[in-house]
């Protein structure tokens, strides 16, 4: 069973609806891609680094309206910076990202 965390806890993330611009390799890892998401006008554009090439090619992220924690603090990862995390779920080995249901505008944040 996973720990719990209280609603307190829980309420410090900031998850945020962000368009994925651009989705390239990872200079150095195989298993890495490197993501441009715009997150609107009060948070811009960020840097995320995910471990998402082996399940699932550049062209399925392109454009998707994606969740990501905004408030996390940034890494840098195989020498690359990642300011934030796209959330995904897992199925054995199928891993999808959270999307939304309806659009809505970059920037928009997740109750």
């Amino acid at each position: 069973m996973a720990e719990t965390v209280s609603i307190q806890e829980f309420s410090k993330l900031d998850l945020r609806v962000g368009r994925v611009l651009d989705v390239r390799d990872h200079p150095n890892a195989s298993k890495l891609y490197l993501i441009d998401v715009d997150l609107g006008p009060e948070l811009g554009q960020r840097q995320t680094v995910a471990g998402l090439k082996p399940y699932m090619p550049p062209e399925a992220l392109k454009d998707q309206l994606v969740i990501v924690v905004v408030n996390l603090e940034p890494a840098t990862l195989r020498g690359e910076q990642s300011e934030g995390m796209l959330l995904a779920a897992q199925e054995g080995d199928n891993i999808v990202c959270l999307t939304v249901a309806s659009p809505v505008a970059p920037g928009s944040k997740v109750l």
